[in-house]
């Protein structure tokens, strides 16, 4: 990784693109600390603070710490992840939307584009909205006024069409997938309160502690193991043989070929992760709409509210841990299956093969193929969802035992998986400017 950066930053072009990438991650960065307007600083702290540990955490992590300070990329590029997912979603049951996203071009892509982009400035809106209103009894606001309701929810939009625009200009002009670079910025902002929050188990109140520092070393040791683990999965890949015949293209004729499918146990990546905290973090966020004071009640709604913001909290007791823990799990591996299998369809493999003349070998081709890939897709699946849930679930099981990490599983593997992404975008930029340097 280091030497592939080092080779990068040599040559003149790639090094431009990585300091316009580094420049807009800076604006993103200066933009989380630019506060929307008609905000009382002093009772945001206080407010905040006592939201820490809830579903408000978890969202602070992905905005970069923006959410903490109502900025005005205080609902960071989540309302675009939102419609993407949405979109993919309607282009499996919408014809329409099916044939754009297959056969459309570049052009379909840019209709896609454009589409992706209303629904997120709808849902920014929504958002923005939900915001406001939420917070508009804590008295975090000057006024609640109808001008001032409107000057935050337009600063909420903005901000998020902002961080848009930037994500589009980085993967146009810079390295990586903007969105993915936006992310990844923020969640590793986030490490440096990590760092502290680490050496304090060592020296707690500026003593030393012999039990925090055998737990500093477990969570370091955990996290090791646990970024290799994540490098592994992300790498591993099942390969599946294929074999093409020899046919005739145009007036010549082209050899047998022997190529292999591969399926990553980590086809869906974080998405599973993503739909599921979204699906189990959704009743806390209705509650806390209509329920100022939940955390002092009791009842039915206060049992679900702790169920839900325990993926992201460790101050519920290890009942409703353990509880969200299952729920989650069930939750992450079934969409797994839900996202790998729109994304990969095994009846549409074979048949591309079928009709380019190719075969698995010992499968015969047509329905016995894609019953093939299918049971092969459904064990490799099943691993990387159970993958998956282990590590999105694994912070929280370590919160009983009295261990809050900084940050869980799914921002190591939200940032490894954007690492790896970069690096092998960095690696085959290289191998097409110096092609025959690598060869030699």
């Amino acid at each position: 990784m280091l030497k592939t950066i080092k080779n990068a930053l040599k040559t003149p072009e790639i090094r431009k693109k990585i300091l316009f990438t580094l420049l807009l991650l800076v604006i993103f960065r200066l933009g989380c600390y630019i506060t929307i307007p008609g905000v009382d600083m002093v009772t945001l702290e206080s407010t905040m603070d006592v939201y820490s540990n809830s579903v408000t955490g978890m969202i602070n992590m992905i905005s970069g710490g923006a959410f903490s300070r109502l900025s005005i990329f205080a609902m960071s590029i989540t309302p675009y992840i939102t419609a993407s997912i949405v979109v993919q979603l309607l282009s499996m049951i919408i014809p329409a939307l099916e044939r754009l996203t297959k056969e459309g071009g570049e052009s379909g892509r840019r209709k896609i584009d454009r589409i992706t982009k209303i629904i997120t400035l709808v849902l920014a809106l929504v958002e923005g909205l939900g915001i406001y209103l939420a917070y508009r009894t804590s008295g975090i606001f000057v006024d609640d006024t109808v001008l001032t309701g409107a000057v935050i929810v337009i600063s909420l939009v903005a901000g998020t069409s902002l961080l848009m625009w930037l994500g589009d200009k980085i993967t146009s002009k810079g390295i990586g997938n903007g969105i993915s670079m936006l992310i990844f910025a923020g969640i590793v902002s986030s490490f440096p309160s990590a760092v502290i929050a680490v050496t304090e188990l060592v020296m707690p109140e500026g003593q030393f502690s012999t039990v925090g520092l055998l737990t500093a070393i477990g969570v370091v040791i955990g996290i090791l193991v646990l970024i290799t683990g994540v490098v592994f999965v992300q790498l591993a890949e099942r390969r599946i043989p294929v074999q093409y015949s020899k046919k005739v293209v145009g007036r010549r004729m082209v050899g047998a070929q022997n190529t292999h499918i591969p399926i990553k146990p980590a086809m869906a990546s974080v998405m599973p992760i993503i739909f599921a905290s979204s699906f189990m973090t959704f009743p806390a966020m209705i509650i806390q709409l209509f329920v100022n004071d939940i955390e002092a009640q009791s009842g039915f709604l206060r049992v679900l509210y702790n169920i839900s913001i325990a993926t992201s909290a460790g101050s519920v007791g290890w009942q409703y841990v353990l509880i969200s823990a299952i729920i989650y799990l069930l939750l992450i591996v079934g969409f797994t299956y839900f996202y790998t299998y729109a994304t990969f369809q095994p009846a549409e493999v074979a048949n591309n093969i079928k009709q380019n003349g190719g075969f698995i070998p010992g499968i015969r081709a047509g329905k016995p193929t894609a019953d093939y890939l299918s049971s092969v897709l459904s064990k490799v699946v099943l691993f990387g969802g159970l993958f998956l849930a282990a590590i999105a679930i694994l912070p929280m099981l370590t919160s009983i035992a009295g261990i809050n990490s900084a940050f869980g599983g799914t921002s190591i593997l939200i940032v490894v998986g954007v690492a790896i992404e970069l690096s092998q975008q960095l690696q085959s930029q290289l191998v097409m400017r110096h092609y025959k340097g690598f060869l030699e």
